[in-house]
C-alpha cells in the first residue's frame, strides 16, 4: 500500500462532523448535548446509522455504551478498540469527544472502501456521559466497565431534575446488557483535541499522549470572628478574609517556584457571612494541583500545610484533603507506535501529559491505551469558541488509521 493511497476522505471527515454538531447546536456554533437526553439520542442514533451503512454490528452495553463492530478475519482474536464520546458540556464545542468517535467511524469507512479485512476485529465506541455535565461523576460509564465506580450507584445518579441515570437510559431507549461490555482487546486508541494552547504555541501536529496526570485537592478553611464593620479597630480584628487572602498570596509565591510543569487552581471560594457590614469569620476555598509526578503533589502538600499551620495565633485554620488520584501512565509501546506513524506520515509531534480526564484512563486498566492530541485553537474548550482545523482533524484521523493498520496486521 504505498503512501499517497493512505488517506481518509477529509471532506466526508468534515461533513460528518457537521451532521453530529446540529444535535443540541447553539447559537454560537457551540453544542449542548448532555448525556441520555434528546439531542444525545439524536446523535448516537445517526452514528449508529452511520456504522450500519457499512454493515458493522452495533450493539449497546448495561451502561448505553455503544460498540460499533467490523468483524476481522479471525474474530477470536482480541479486538482494537477506538472511539471517546458524543455527549458534551452546557453550550461545549464541536470537537471535543465527537472528534475521537467520527476517527474511529472514518477508519472503518477507509477500510471498507479499500476491501481491506484486518485481521482482528474493530470496535468503534461511544462512551456514556464522559462529561459528567448532567449526571456526576465525569467518565462515568468507563468508569463502571473498569470497576472504579459502583454500577447501581451509577444507574441511581439523580440530575438536577431529580430524572436517574437509569430512567434517562430507559427514556432514550439504550439499555443494554451487561454481556455486551467490552472486554480485554489488543488496544484502545482515543484521538482527541489537546484542550490546551501548547501544540499551537510550539507550532505541532500531533501529541502523543503517554500519561494522564495525578491529582490532588484540597480544602482550606480559616476561621476568624464576626464584628461590626464600623466600630471594630483594624488592629483588634481577627478577619477571615484578610487572613485567607494572605493565606493565598504565600500558596501563590511557593507553589509558582515548585515545577515549571506543575497547574494549580483556587477555583472555589466562600466567605461567611458575606455581608457587607460585618467582617467575615470564614473563608473556605479550594486549591487542586496536577502534576505526573506523585513526589511533586507531596511537595504541594507539604507547603500547602506549612502556610496554613503557620498561620496560627492570627485565625483558626485546617486543610482537607478532598480527593486524588494517581498519574495513569499509557503503554510504552502504543505511545512509540503513535510516534512512528507520525514519522511516517511526516507530522511533527512531540511527547506530552494530559492534564485533562479521559475515558482512556480507566480502559488502561484493561488493556493496552494510548491516546492522540491535535491542536486546539487558543488551547479553548468546554466553550462555544472551541476549534481544531479541519486540516487538524484530518491529519489526527490519518494517524489514527496508520496505527490502526499496523496494529491489525493490515500493512
Amino acid at each position: 500500500m504505498n503512501q499517497q493511497k493512505l488517506a481518509i476522505n477529509g471532506a466526508r471527515l468534515r461533513q460528518t462532523l457537521e451532521d453530529l454538531s446540529a444535535f443540541g447546536a447553539t447559537e454560537r456554533r457551540g453544542v449542548t448535548r448532555l448525556a441520555l437526553t434528546n439531542e444525545d439520542m439524536n446523535a448516537r442514533n445517526y452514528f449508529k446509522e452511520q456504522c450500519e451503512v457499512l454493515g458493522m454490528v452495533v450493539t449497546v452495553d448495561d451502561m448505553g455504551v455503544m460498540y460499533s463492530k467490523l468483524e476481522g478475519k479471525n474474530p477470536d482474536l482480541p479486538a482494537i478498540y477506538v472511539g471517546s464520546h458524543l455527549d458534551s458540556v452546557q453550550k461545549g464545542g464541536r470537537f471535543d469527544g465527537v472528534l475521537g468517535v467520527v476517527a474511529g467511524l472514518e477508519v472503518v469507512r477507509y477500510l471498507v472502501e479499500e476491501d481491506i479485512q484486518p485481521e482482528c476485529s474493530i470496535i468503534v465506541v461511544n462512551f456514556t456521559n464522559e462529561e459528567g455535565a448532567r449526571f456526576e461523576p465525569s467518565m462515568m460509564a468507563s468508569g463502571v466497565i473498569a470497576g472504579k465506580f459502583d454500577k447501581d450507584k451509577m444507574l441511581n445518579t439523580r440530575d438536577t431534575s431529580d430524572i436517574t441515570v437509569q430512567e434517562a437510559l430507559q427514556d432514550i431507549g439504550y439499555v443494554g446488557l451487561v454481556e455486551n461490555r467490552m472486554t480485554h482487546g489488543k488496544a484502545f486508541l482515543e484521538l482527541h483535541i489537546e484542550q490546551g494552547p501548547v501544540l499551537e504555541a510550539e507550532s505541532l501536529k500531533i501529541g502523543a499522549v503517554e500519561c494522564v496526570v495525578g491529582m490532588s485537592c484540597y480544602e482550606i478553611e480559616i476561621r476568624g470572628e464576626s464584628n461590626h464593620a464600623g466600630t471594630t479597630p483594624q488592629q483588634m480584628r481577627r478577619d477571615a478574609l484578610t487572613a485567607a487572602n494572605r493565606c493565598m498570596t504565600a500558596l501563590h509565591e511557593k507553589l509558582g517556584k515548585l515545577d515549571p510543569t506543575l497547574v494549580y487552581t483556587m477555583g472555589r471560594f466562600n466567605v461567611f457571612p458575606n455581608i457587607h457590614t460585618v467582617i467575615p469569620n470564614k473563608v473556605v476555598f479550594s486549591l487542586e494541583a496536577r502534576h505526573q509526578s506523585a513526589e511533586i503533589l507531596q511537595k504541594v502538600e507539604d507547603i500547602i500545610h506549612a502556610i496554613v499551620s503557620g498561620m496560627q495565633g492570627e485565625c483558626g485554620q485546617s486543610v482537607k484533603k478532598l480527593w486524588s488520584r494517581e498519574t495513569v501512565w499509557f503503554d510504552p509501546d502504543l505511545v512509540h507506535r503513535i510516534e512512528k506513524a507520525a514519522q511516517t506520515l511526516d507530522l511533527s509531534f512531540k511527547r506530552m501529559v494530559s492534564g485533562a480526564g479521559h475515558d482512556a484512563q480507566f480502559i488502561s486498566t484493561m488493556m493496552p491505551t494510548a491516546m492522540i492530541f491535535v491542536p486546539s485553537a487558543g488551547g479553548k474548550s468546554h466553550d462555544e469558541d472551541e476549534y481544531t482545523s479541519w486540516e487538524e482533524c484530518e491529519n489526527g484521523v490519518n494517524l489514527l488509521l496508520e496505527t490502526v493498520l499496523e496494529l491489525s496486521g493490515s500493512r
